[in-house]
């Protein structure tokens, strides 16, 4: 994001709540944050720094689409019987856990945010079916697994912190097994200008102050999340990354007008 798995915590007791100094800085974000060399220390503390109110404000300021998107998740990967999920940059949980509730034969949710494990596994122990997840601090892109391990590999709204993209998809293609799915949930800028415009508004001025504001952060986190997206890779680069990882069949699926899209790519041989 590998460690033995912690103890869980209540949410309430992650210690940072509040505490966390400045990760991102405006010197930082006046220019592409992804090619910052402290990228990964910062997206860390960050995370670390708004876990404790981070579903709410996914919640919030998605409108609650954030749910429907990992349903579309699921279904893109096609879960059969017997599959193993690895749920990259699990965060909370809410993906895997929603794997485990689909049916999933083994879940395992890998994060390399302590903070956000502990909010995951608090949440495991109050749902259905938690028997099938297993929790792991690690590395994107360095995976604990085996090659040709895992039947399906996920990642929402991660592949855009990972400090080397490229090397995290070469990771992902190594532990899937043939015939195995990459399902990938990332932001994107809409192809509409009018929907353009306002979803930029939304991202870049009411959302940072809003988010910032109920999740008492000091982080910067609110502020680099637009940031990321304008900066990041755009569909056609995505599509290109992925073939280039050696996926085949890729698909992406806008989803609310393209505000996300799901990219799926499968391993053919």
């Amino acid at each position: 994001m590998v460690d033995m798995p912690r103890t869980a915590r209540p949410a309430q007791e992650v210690k940072g709540i509040g505490e966390a100094p400045a990760a991102w800085s405006e010197s930082d974000l006046a220019s592409d944050p992804h090619r910052n060399e402290e990228k990964a220390d910062k997206v860390r503390r960050m995370f670390g720094a708004i876990a404790h109110r981070y579903d709410l404000n996914n919640r919030l300021h998605s409108f609650g689409r954030d749910r429907a998107w990992r349903r579309v998740a699921i279904e893109e990967a096609a879960l059969r019987p017997g599959d193993t999920v690895l749920d990259v940059a699990c965060g909370t949980g809410d993906l895997a856990l929603a794997f485990a509730r689909a049916g999933a034969d083994r879940v395992i949710g890998l994060d390399f945010t302590p903070q956000m494990l502990d909010v995951a596994r608090h949440r495991a122990e109050r749902a259905a079916d938690t028997r099938r997840v297993e929790w792991i601090e690690g590395d994107a892109m360095a995976l604990p697994q085996e090659d040709a391990s895992v039947d399906i590999v996920t990642i929402a709204f991660g592949i855009r912190n990972v400090t080397d993209p490229a090397r995290a998809l070469a990771e992902f293609r190594r532990v899937l097994r043939p015939g195995g799915r990459l399902v990938v949930l990332e932001f994107s800028e809409p192809r509409s200008p009018l929907i353009a415009r306002m979803n930029r508004f939304w991202c870049s001025t009411v959302m940072p102050r809003t988010a910032t504001w109920i999740s008492r952060d000091t982080s910067g986190a609110y502020r680099y999340l637009p940031r990321s997206i304008e900066t990041f890779l755009d569909r056609e680069e995505m599509v290109r990354s992925l073939d280039a990882a050696g996926f085949g069949a890729i698909t992406q699926k806008p989803l609310t007008f393209g505000v996300c899209v799901c990219y799926r790519g499968l391993v053919l041989r």
